[in-house]
């Protein structure tokens, strides 16, 4: 799929790369997107990838003393998922953070990588939108700030220029007189694109709102806002009617189109209704509910390695990729040009990892990549060089099973076998994360994961077993 594949120590060394490779080159963080992209064949022309997942300091959420928050190229959703700064002082991002994909997708997807895919339907980018966000783009000709409402020309069209590198994602953050909210519709509770997504930002003077916005996406080609809401909001106080009335403005701003996953008309009905939702959740100061309070996010105890000391590499055909799977030093000279998934099937001959659907969706090939879970199908092979990786073939210790695997055995949860080695990995995390998990937290944990036999209640029951068996 791509002839080289560089390993960036610095963000120097990536516009240099951009600079010099031109539009044959593209960015790889999360890969969540491109990959897909690739496979499909929808991106012509790339040669090389540029991997920059293992630059240190790109990974940072940090506040500055205006109150300012910074976003670091590499943050994860499920990073923003589970920071508590930006739970008190970006809700909406937080919430929108969590409702993207599964664990394992957030635990590789970034903020960043959503914003310059450029999908109206994507999730992070309504309510940064909101928040006024602004981004820092790096060149070789240096840096410029682009404030996120001028980011973005279309569909999947944004101002970025191919030797640029979005290096930074920067707000203030909400104070208390400002609260806000987000909200999705879509087609399943996991894993779904939306159909409309919203969020809502009200500046309050006591009970008055002084300010209100709110933006909408998947209903125009870009994120937009809901002007005649927002005007008759200000100096209102929320109440039934008002609440009605700006519901009603919103859904008149939405242009939606009619494609595979709504019609236009319910997508505008869906502004009204869930604006409306919305805006009712702020005045009861309950915009904050179905949202955990410590969200499962599958990225255990372990700190990723790479980082400080690493200082680039740059991988073509023949060159070797040394990694270790499951506590064994392996050494590749082949398979480059793949997945992760492909690499451990093909050239590991490690095939407890299955592939289910190779586009992110089923979780069947759920591994362990420096300590997180992550799908391997996702995840270029060449990442593996230095890292450390657990499949199902490495959860047993020795002759002893691990405890999921027992509870899966006792509890008759293995049915048909295709799908469980994704659920085993998943349920391990889980436990290591939180080894006295409720049954909600098992659902979040598995929402990645597939089972074609549609018997999810054993599997939960064999993880539920299993927890009280972890020590």
């Amino acid at each position: 799929m791509w002839t080289e594949y560089i390993s960036a120590a610095t963000t120097e060394e990536v516009v240099r790369s951009l600079a010099e490779k031109g539009p044959q080159a593209r960015i790889v963080a999360g890969a969540t997107d491109l990959i897909l992209e690739l496979e499909r064949g929808a991106r012509s022309g790339i040669e090389t990838l540029i991997d920059v997942t293992r630059i240190p300091s790109l990974d940072r959420i940090t506040q500055d003393e205006d109150g300012v928050i910074h976003l670091g190229a590499l943050v994860t959703h499920n990073q923003v998922a589970a920071s508590k700064l930006l739970r008190e002082k970006a809700y909406p991002l937080a919430r929108a953070s969590w409702e993207v994909g599964a664990p394992q997708i957030r635990n590789r997807g970034t903020v960043a990588g959503n914003l310059v895919t450029a999908s109206p339907a994507n999730d992070t980018i309504t309510p940064l939108v909101a928040l006024e966000a602004w981004v820092i783009l790096k060149s070789v000709r240096g840096e410029r700030k682009v404030a996120l409402q001028d980011f973005y020309q279309g569909v999947r069209k944004t101002v970025m220029q191919a030797d640029e590198m979005l290096v930074e994602i920067a707000f203030k953050g909400l104070g208390a007189a400002r609260r806000g909210t987000f909200v999705k519709v879509a087609l399943r509770r996991a894993q779904a694109i939306s159909v409309v997504n919203l969020a809502i930002i009200l500046t309050l003077d006591s009970s008055t709102i002084r300010q209100a916005v709110i933006t909408l996406g998947a209903v125009a080609p870009t994120i937009i806002h809901a002007k005649e809401a927002e005007a008759y909001l200000a100096g209102k106080q929320l109440n039934d009617e008002v609440i009605a009335k700006a519901a009603e403005l919103a859904r008149e701003a939405a242009r939606p189109i009619d494609d595979i996953r709504s019609s236009a008309d319910y997508r505008r009905e869906m502004v009204r209704v869930f604006a409306a939702r919305g805006l009712r959740s702020l005045l009861n100061g309950q915009e904050q509910a179905g949202m955990p309070e410590n969200p499962v996010t599958l990225m255990g105890n372990e700190k990723a390695t790479g980082g400080n000391g690493f200082s680039g590499l740059h991988h073509s055909e023949g060159s070797s990729i040394q990694t270790k799977i499951n506590g064994k030093d392996y050494t590749f000279t082949s398979g480059f040009e793949k997945t992760l998934l492909r690499l451990l099937r093909e050239d590991a001959g490690l095939i407890g990892t299955k592939e289910g659907c190779a586009e992110g969706e089923c979780g069947a090939c759920t591994v362990f990549l420096d300590g997180q879970a992550v799908m391997a199908c996702m995840v270029p092979a060449p990442r593996a060089h230095g890292a450390e990786i657990v499949t199902v073939e490495g959860l047993a210790n020795g002759a002893q099973l691990h405890p999921v695997q027992e509870a899966f055995i006792q509890d008759g949860a293995v049915q048909c076998g295709y799908c469980t080695p994704g659920f085993l990995m998943s349920a391990a995390k889980l436990l290591e994360e939180c080894p006295q998990p409720t049954k909600n937290e098992i659902e979040q944990a598995i929402t990645g994961n597939l089972c074609r036999c549609t018997g999810y209640y054993k599997i939960v029951q064999a993880i539920e077993d299993a927890s009280t068996r972890v020590i």
